[in-house]
């Protein structure tokens, strides 16, 4: 069962699913649309599930299940996973791609490829300062205040040492 975004406990459990491109206007109604109409049917063993989402910047899906009113279960994370599956399919993005970090250069979302990230700072393009998202957070509380962090205050800060 929805609940509103605002309206869920700092404790509601995150998943963040970053899209390998920014969605247009069209594509991220779709997905709204789509997304409220699995949030309304989500169950874990029969049981519905408050939960919530939102997209951000036109390029993450942030879904939050509150696991004090009942807890998600690998099925119902498993359907979860499953729709965004579909969600891939039909907007023909990628949501799974582990192989990206994103940043924020210029106010705008920016991905490098992980493989390039250590060259990109000796080059500068990348400094200690550059906002990073951190996508493995737990917890609405967590999104809230350290999802987007400056890079040295992630794992990649072991490449400003």
């Amino acid at each position: 069962m929805f609940v509103a975004f605002e309206n869920m406990p700092e404790s509601a459990r995150v998943w963040i699913y970053q899209a390998n491109r920014k969605l247009t206007g069209q594509e991220e109604e779709s997905l709204q649309q789509m997304t409220l109409e699995f949030i309304n049917s989500w169950a874990a063993h029969g049981a519905s599930l408050q939960a919530s989402f939102k997209v951000l910047h036109q390029q993450f899906l942030v879904i939050l299940v509150d696991e004090g009113y009942n807890a998600a279960s690998g099925c119902s994370i498993d359907a979860s996973v499953h729709f965004v599956q579909h969600m891939e399919k039909e907007l023909g993005v990628n949501f799974f791609d582990r192989t990206k970090v994103a940043f924020i250069l210029n106010d705008e979302v920016f991905l490098e490829s992980v493989s390039s990230l250590k060259n990109k700072v000796a080059e500068g393009a990348i400094h200690k300062n550059t906002l990073t998202f951190n996508n493995l957070i737990q917890s609405k509380k967590e999104l809230e205040e350290a999802w987007l962090v400056p890079a040295e205050q992630t794992w990649l800060g072991r490449y400003f040492k």
